[in-house]
């Protein structure tokens, strides 16, 4: 028997009212699985830009170095 068929099973066993609270925390799950996907990607995603930049040398500025200041 498979994951889906025993979820199912143990879902037709509930009451109405248990089912309806099984399907939210399903798609609570789903909404999570999403959200880490998305913060995986966001994450890998400004790891590849910044890859290189540790090795780069940043120049420092003094305020003679302003054009306009406010």
């Amino acid at each position: 028997m498979t994951i889906d068929e025993k979820i199912q099973r143990y879902t037709q066993q509930l009451p109405f009212a248990l089912q309806k609270e099984v399907l939210d925390f399903i798609e609570y799950l789903v909404a999570k699985a999403e959200r880490q996907e998305e913060t995986d990607w966001t994450s890998l995603s400004l790891a590849l830009a910044m890859r290189g930049m540790e090795d780069e040398t940043t120049p420092l500025y003094t305020t003679a170095d302003l054009k306009v200041m406010f």
